[in-house]
């Protein structure tokens, strides 16, 4: 992908030394990462308690926030996610704009292990996520070295989709679309609760791929194989293949985000449309 030549829009750092600071988990980490994202996905479990458990015997340990700097970093991951977090936000501008109505762009936050959020403490064994609350996503950039390294889903194109795909969330709440989740999941048994919840990741999956769509018109960056990692990490991180993973079975009853067939798939709509009205997961 040639993301070096995207617009930088700056980012919310609030990393030790504001940018090129190396890892500061200790050799515990991405292992915690790996094991909080499985609680999450398949058992429905707090990643916040998990690695609460991992502190306990061992783990890495939590550190002082540092004050944000606001700014384009001065590292190259954290020059990455500004250009895609920047490039996902102008390709909703315009899709807003071209259907007569305003866009309300969201903010990335980069920090180390864990930070306060409008959501409650954020960590980084919960993965990258978004935040409602403030309308900012939220990422510790170790999670790549984790995507590529423990989830088998290596590539600059794939750490791209994980960013738009929380954006994604941001557009659902600009549009009212998880308010009404949240809504009607108080209403719903667990099972119908979980139901609405893979709608709604789904949704943001193809919304993941509308960007790609739409921001290759604009820059020409997607380079030979790129969509194919995209599609790598929709695929690592599917209910059934993180289920099969901890427990050697899967329960689709539990799924709280949508099988590696249907992440993928939804991606791909969403790329071959470049059409957010194609992406309605919910009928």
């Amino acid at each position: 992908m040639r993301w070096q030549m995207g617009r930088r829009g700056g980012v919310e750092d609030r990393r030790g030394g504001g940018g090129g600071m190396g890892p500061v988990a200790g050799g515990g980490g991405v292992v915690l990462v790996v094991v909080a994202l499985i609680g999450y996905f398949v058992f429905g479990i707090d990643p916040q308690q998990i690695m609460s458990a991992g502190n306990q015997i061992g783990g890495s340990q939590p550190v002082a926030e540092s004050q944000a700097s606001t700014g384009t970093p001065s590292d190259e991951e954290g020059q990455f996610a500004d250009v895609i977090h920047t490039s996902a936000n102008d390709t909703w501008a315009d899709l807003f704009k071209s259907g007569g109505e305003r866009y309300r762009p969201s903010t990335i936050v980069l920090y180390n292990q864990g930070t306060q959020t409008g959501c409650g403490y954020g960590e980084a064994a919960m993965g990258p996520f978004y935040c409602p609350g403030d309308e900012k996503v939220y990422i510790d950039l170790d999670f790549f070295r984790t995507l590529d390294g423990q989830l088998g889903a290596p590539g600059d194109f794939a750490k791209a989709y994980v960013i738009a795909h929380e954006v994604g969330h941001h557009v659902q709440k600009v549009l009212g679309t998880s308010d009404k989740v949240a809504r009607e999941e108080q209403r719903l048994s667990k099972t119908g609760a979980n139901a609405l919840s893979v709608k709604l990741e789904l949704q943001a999956d193809c919304y993941a791929g509308v960007w790609a769509k739409q921001s290759n018109a604009k820059n020409n960056w997607i380079e030979a194989g790129d969509i194919d990692e995209a599609l790598g990490a929709a695929t690592a991180v599917g209910d059934d293949t993180l289920q099969e993973r901890a427990q050697g079975r899967v329960v689709p009853d539990s799924f709280t985000h949508g099988s590696s067939a249907q992440r993928a798939q939804w991606f791909k709509a969403g790329f071959a449309s470049g059409d957010p009205n194609s992406c309605d997961t919910f009928s």
